[in-house]
C-alpha cells in the first residue's frame, strides 16, 4: 500500500487531539499482552463522527463506527506483535527514507513537511511512528501474505478475453467532460428552464471559466471530478452525444444539447485514434489486479488466524460487539 502521495493522509487520519473534557477513559479491549484505551478509540474515530454528523447521522451510526474502529485498532496491534516475534521492525534510516519520500511527493522540503505536520495539531513524533508502523506492516504482508498468492497466465488471460474480446478495431475515441441539468418536472416548461441554467453556465466557460470548475459548482454528473465521464470510444456513445461532439476539437465545448433526460454540455478534453489494446499491452496491469485481489483475501485469513490464535476481549461499552465490516464506508484508515 503505498502511503507517500498524500501529506495529512496519516496525520489528519488520528483524529484532532481531544480535550481533557471530551476524555472518558477505559479499557476497550485487551489483544494478547496489549490494551486498547476507549480515548484511542475515540480520538482515531474523530474525523469520522465529524463526517458522519455533518451527513447527518445519529448515535447508532457512531457506535457503529466506534466498534468499527475499535476492530481496526485489534488488527493494528496484532500486527504490531507478529512484527516483534519476526523481528520485523522499521529501522530509523527506512522511516527517514519513507519521510523523505512523502516530502518529494508533494513538492516540499522535509523541514516543510515536518512544519506543515504540527501545524495540524499533531507532534511529528507521533507521525514518524505512525510512518513506521506502515512500513513494518507492508514487512509482514510481503513477508507472510504476499508468498501465498500464485497467479496462472491462464487466469489472467481469460480475464482479457472476457473484458477485450469484443473491442473496436478501429475509430476514435474521446475523454470527455459532461454538465447536465435536469427538469425539476415534467413538461416543455421545466425543460426550457433547466436549458437557460444551461446556457448561462456556457456562457460562463466561454467567457473564460473552466468547465471543470462550473461541472463541479452545478452538474449532476460527476460534479466531484468536475464532470469528467473519461474516455470513450465513438461506438459507445449515445447519439445525441455523437453529433454534439462530431466537429469539436480539444477544448470545444458543445452548444446545449436538449436530450429526453435533461440538458447536457460537452467538451472534448481529448480525442484520439483508438488503438486496440494487445494482451502483450494489458497483460501486466491485469496480473497486477489479480494479485491485488488474490493479496486481499490472503490478508484477510492471515488477520482472521491472528485473531483465531490471539487472546482477544473487548470490555466495557464494547463487550460483546461484533466484527463488523472491514470496508464500512467512511471509516477509512487510521
Amino acid at each position: 500500500m503505498r502511503f507517500v502521495t498524500l501529506v495529512f493522509a496519516i496525520s489528519l487520519s488520528l483524529g484532532a487531539p481531544l480535550r481533557a473534557a471530551e476524555v472518558i477513559d477505559g479499557i476497550a479491549a485487551q489483544v494478547g499482552s496489549e490494551i486498547v484505551l476507549v480515548s484511542e478509540v475515540l480520538q482515531a474515530a474523530a474525523p469520522a463522527e465529524i463526517r458522519i454528523l455533518a451527513d447527518g447521522g445519529n448515535a447508532g451510526d457512531l457506535q457503529v463506527l466506534h466498534q468499527e474502529v475499535l476492530e481496526r485498532m485489534i488488527e493494528r496491534a496484532l500486527i504490531r506483535q507478529v512484527v516483534k516475534r519476526a523481528e520485523l521492525d522499521a529501522t530509523d534510516p527506512e522511516v527517514d527514507q519513507a519521510i523523505g519520500d512523502i516530502a518529494r511527493e508533494n513538492q516540499l522540503s522535509v523541514e516543510e513537511l515536518h512544519a506543515t505536520v504540527e501545524s495540524q495539531g499533531m507532534p511529528f513524533r507521533f507521525y514518524r511512528e505512525r510512518i513506521r508502523e506502515e512500513i513494518e506492516h507492508r514487512k509482514v504482508v510481503s513477508a507472510m501474505v504476499a508468498s501465498k498468492v500464485r497467479i496462472d497466465d491462464d487466469e489472467v488471460r481469460q480475464i482479457f478475453d472476457g473484458e477485450f474480446a469484443d473491442q473496436p478495431s478501429s475509430g476514435e475515441e474521446f475523454y470527455l467532460r459532461q454538465l447536465l441539468i435536469t427538469p425539476k418536472s415534467e413538461g416543455a416548461a421545466a425543460m426550457n428552464v433547466a436549458c437557460m441554467k444551461l446556457g448561462a453556465a456556457r456562457a460562463r466557460i466561454v467567457g473564460g471559466e473552466s468547465f471543470k470548475t462550473v461541472a463541479a459548482e452545478i452538474s449532476e454528473v460527476n460534479p466531484e471530478v468536475g464532470g469528467a465521464i473519461g474516455w470513450t470510444h465513438e461506438r459507445e456513445l449515445a447519439a445525441w452525444m455523437r453529433d454534439a461532439i462530431g466537429q469539436l476539437e480539444p477544448g470545444d465545448v458543445s452548444e446545449v444539447v436538449e436530450a429526453p433526460f435533461g440538458c447536457n454540455l460537452i467538451e472534448v478534453v481529448e480525442r484520439r485514434p483508438y488503438e486496440q489494446i494487445t494482451w502483450e499491452r494489458a497483460k501486466d496491469p491485469l496480473t497486477e489486479r489479480v494479485f491485488e485481489a488474490k493479496m486481499g483475501e490472503e490478508y484477510k485469513k492471515f488477520v482472521g488466524a491472528l485473531r483465531d490464535q490471539t487472546y482477544i476481549e473487548r470490555k466495557g461499552r464494547f463487550a460483546g460487539s461484533v466484527r463488523l465490516d472491514p470496508d464500512l464506508p467512511g471509516v477509512g484508515d487510521f
